[in-house]
Parts: C-alpha cells; structure tokens; sequence
C-alpha cells in the first residue's frame, strides 16, 4: 500500500505541475525574474482576473499539499485534495462555459492562462475522437483519484487482543 500511495503521491504531483505549467515556464526558460512576473501578469489579465487567477492558483497549491500529507500517510490529505478538486473544477466548468462549444479553437489562438488550460486538456483528450466531453472526462479522473485518495490516506488501526505483545 505505501508504494501505491507513493505513486497515487506522484501522479498528484506531476499533476499539479502539469496545470502550473504556464506559471512556471517562464521560470525554467531562464527569463530573469521581472520577465516572469509581467508574463505572469498579462496572463492573468487576458485570463478573467484575479478571481480565476486566484482559483488556479489555489487549486494548484492545495494539490500539492495534498500529495504531501498523502505521502506523510496523513488523513487530512482528502480534505486538501477535494478542497483543490472543486477549485479546479470551478474554474475549468467557468472556462468551458465562456468558451462555449469552440473551446479548443479559441484558446489555442489565446495566451490567457485559462484558454491555456482549456487548450492543453482539449489537446490531451480530443484526438482520441471521444464521444464525451473533455471537460467532464478529466473531472471524472480527478474525482476518481480523489477516491483513491480517500482510501489511501486512512489511518488503519492494528486491534490487538489481550495478552499480545506489542509489535
């Protein structure tokens, strides 16, 4: 069980690195730190705001420190995963709506930081030719990693009878 939850840990991770994507590129391009900052600012000013800013932000925060208690065996890791699953459902059902049915046409020729998301899960998902909605398929996923994180994160009790040593 620890291996899964190691894993189950990792996938969170790469996860929530995969949605911080846009934030952090400018980073790993070696733009010096002013650069980052005001691509991260237009991005954020093309992309809603600050209410989704705040939204993408957060749930990528609270992803990560998720898989952090996951990986400490830690039961609050459900709350923290699930308190992320809703901002990030949050924003990419306020993303689908304000994209309408051409979600992936019109973000892919925008630089906000939502249309990117929107993109990029459109990218993953639409080429298989799937009759379902991307969107709601990547929600499936998260909730169903979110109930592994449930199972995984509990606390078992060894009960030990009267008269056994403890081990």
């Amino acid at each position: 069980m620890k291996v899964f939850r190691f894993v189950l840990m990792l996938a969170v991770i790469g996860y929530a690195g995969w949605l911080a994507w846009p934030f952090l590129s400018p980073f790993l391009e070696g733009a010096p730190i002013d650069v980052a900052i005001e691509r991260a600012r237009a991005m954020v000013e093309a992309g809603g705001g600050l209410p989704q800013a705040a939204l993408w932000i957060g749930a990528v925060l609270l992803y990560v420190v998720a898989a952090f208690l996951l990986g400490a065996g830690n039961p609050r890791a459900a709350a923290a995963y699930f308190l992320g699953f809703i901002a990030d459902a949050v924003l990419r059902l306020a993303i689908d709506r304000s994209n309408g049915s051409q979600n992936a046409s019109i973000a892919a020729d925008s630089s906000m930081a939502g249309g990117e998301m929107a993109r990029r899960s459109a990218e993953v998902v639409a080429p298989g030719g799937l009759p379902v909605d991307p969107t709601w398929l990547i929600l499936g996923v998260l909730l169903a990693v979110g109930v592994l994180v449930v199972i995984l994160s509990r606390r078992r009790v060894r009960r030990r009878g009267q008269g056994q040593l403890a081990a």
